[in-house]
């Protein structure tokens, strides 16, 4: 799959233990209360299928990039949103080196990933009840194009330790060579909002400014020294991407820095979403196990029970917002719309205030709370997960100190989350009115 789907079967050493790990969450995944593989999803993907078999709906298709323009409209993912990456960490790693970077895009809830000339696009779902959902579409014309849900192959690394065990996603920074293979000896690393930029990107082309943020991107490396090749253009603050490669085989000539900076954000917390929802799920099955054995009414949760839901749903609360998030050094630009497309999709409080709008000087957003509250993976949470979340949530953004643990988060902060949340997430204003 994708880089940020990265399907290690091609024998390099990464992710071999982590591996190992998703074959056995996979299986456990099938069985109740779950049944991953059998159970039938419910996303943008499955949305847009129906509409092709009844003919609502239909897809384009180019000689250059199949299908892409075509998926993209009809699953409402902005082109702004591409990224590029160019290490060989997918299955159609043949098809991705410095000069064929894979492009990936994405919205809310859907990821895209392309390859110039390649066999198939291959896309994932952040799905209400199953977590990652994933999907290839052959880029060959058809009459009625097909979306085909993969689980085996793809949960050998979706599956895995660096998504906690669940079906999720993986943003990663490698020290690629001249063909776009990691060094391995030289490690590989998970990416999210709290790595900091100068871990970052590395195998990823990277456009905008930067400023004194510097990082790993628009780097390549000799497989024989292991340093820098010689001539590459300066990797910061790039505008054009045309010395590394023919940008004219994309849809865009950008792989904006914002959007790298939102994905790496948006695919954990779809992790940490899914997580919740899976372990949450198994805690109340196995109390309604427990008590059915032991042939007592259910009277709640149990004490072990609110722990273990504290366990899975407290990690969750802390990433939304944003403690222990990367610090800028410097002010962050894009090269592409990315940012003004990202936040003009609201919503919006009285004030025109939005969980979307940008920082980008000190910090990612403005208003550090997760704009994914709003998304379908959330309101999906299991009621006992939703219920803790937004307890939680009613603890920290309340008058006066704040919890020692979000001591980050300013009281202009916690206000200003707190009003804009009353105002653009009615059920969570209703939770925190009952007693």
């Amino acid at each position: 799959m994708p880089a940020i789907f990265p399907a290690f079967r091609h024998g390099l050493c990464l992710l071999v233990v982590g591996a190992l790990a998703g074959t056995l969450a996979a299986a456990d995944i099938d069985q109740p209360p779950f049944h991953y593989s059998q159970s039938s999803p419910d996303n943008a993907v499955e949305r847009l299928q129906e509409k092709l078999d009844g003919g609502t709906a239909r897809l384009d298709f180019t000689d250059d990039h199949g299908y892409l323009a075509s998926v993209l409209e009809a699953l409402d993912i902005p082109l702004s949103s591409q990224v590029l990456v160019f290490s060989k960490t997918s299955f159609q790693r043949q098809r991705i080196g410095p000069r064929t970077p894979r492009a990936i895009y994405f919205n809310d809830d859907t990821y895209v990933g392309f390859c110039f000339h390649g066999e198939v696009m291959e896309v994932s779902a952040a799905d209400p009840k199953l977590g990652a959902v994933f999907y290839t579409l052959d880029q060959q014309p058809a009459p009625k194009p097909r979306f085909v849900r993969q689980t085996d192959n793809c949960l050998l690394c979706h599956g895995s330790t660096p998504t906690h065990g669940y079906p999720g996603h993986l943003v990663r920074s490698v020290f690629p060579d001249e063909e776009g293979n990691p060094i391995c000896s030289l490690g590989t690393l998970r990416v999210d909002q709290a790595t900091p930029l100068a871990d970052r990107w590395g195998g990823w082309y990277v456009t905008g400014t930067n400023g004194r943020n510097a990082h790993r991107g628009n780097v390549i490396l000799s497989g024989a020294t292991k340093k820098p090749r010689g001539g590459q253009p300066d990797p910061n603050n790039v505008a054009d991407l045309r010395p590394w490669f023919a940008v004219e085989n994309y849809l865009s000539p950008h792989s904006d820095v914002v959007a790298l900076m939102v994905l790496e954000h948006q695919a954990e917390m779809h992790n940490l979403l899914t997580r919740a929802r899976y372990e949450v799920q198994l805690a109340v099955y196995q109390q309604a196990d427990i008590d059915r054995a032991l042939g007592r009414a259910s009277e709640g949760l149990s004490e072990s029970t609110r722990r273990r839901v504290q366990s899975a749903c407290e990690p969750l609360v802390r990433y939304m917002l944003f403690r222990d998030e990367a610090k800028l050094a410097d002010k962050v630009s894009g090269s592409s719309t990315f940012a003004a497309d990202f936040s003009a999709r609201g919503p919006r409080d009285k004030q025109g205030r939005s969980l979307r709008d940008l920082d980008l000087e000190r910090r990612l957003f403005k208003y550090p709370c997760s704009y994914l509250i709003y998304s379908r993976a959330f309101d999906g949470l299991p009621k006992e997960a939703r219920d803790y979340v937004y307890r939680r949530l009613g603890e920290v953004l309340a008058d006066g100190d704040a919890p020692p643990e979000f001591a980050h988060l300013s009281p202009a902060d916690r206000k200003a989350i707190r009003e804009i949340l009353l105002e653009t997430k009615p059920d969570l204003a209703d939770a925190w009115k009952q007693p």
